[in-house]
């Protein structure tokens, strides 16, 4: 989507500080970027308005609410018919465990992030759930062993 709002060095300020810190006081947020705290909110609420800052999360820590484990799970359907790939999206949507879900290119139709509490969850959510899935062909995982990077800020370019 083209967003109509032209962004200048000073919403890209404000869009990186948000990124880092969504609950920023609005008179912090306006000193940081060296604006009052009026012109400073319109600019936010124009952002919002404009659909750039699309709303506003708390990251949680995964361990502590019971999902700390994460797997990427590759999926191959049977077939590339509409209704098997509607099918498969839509009973990926309901579930809270897959964080992510990336239609692909290469030897696999999707990618999914996915986040359980360990590896007895995760056993149950490929054989209860995924393995389950009409049209499915095979999965494949990749366990990640540590995090090297993980982040949600987004590269916000210069203008």
């Amino acid at each position: 989507m083209r967003y109509l709002l032209p962004m200048d060095a000073t919403d890209r300020r404000i869009l990186r500080i948000l990124q880092t810190d969504a609950a920023i006081r609005n008179q912090d947020l306006a000193a940081r970027v060296g604006l009052s705290p009026s012109p400073c909110l319109r600019r936010v609420r124009a952002l919002q308005a404009a659909g750039v800052i699309r709303g506003h999360v708390a990251l949680l820590d995964a361990a502590a609410v019971g999902a700390g484990f994460s797997a990427f799970v590759e999926v191959r359907l049977e077939r590339q018919a509409q209704a098997v790939s509607q099918g498969f999206e839509a009973a990926v949507m309901r579930r809270e465990e897959v964080l992510e879900c990336a239609f692909i290119t290469g030897d696999y139709d999707y990618l999914l992030k996915v986040a359980v509490a360990d590896l007895a969850a995760f056993h149950d959510f490929m054989t209860g759930f995924l393995g389950r899935l009409p049209g499915l062909a095979n999965t494949r995982t990749i366990i990640p062993v540590k995090w090297v990077k993980a982040t949600t800020a987004l590269p916000v370019a210069a203008g």
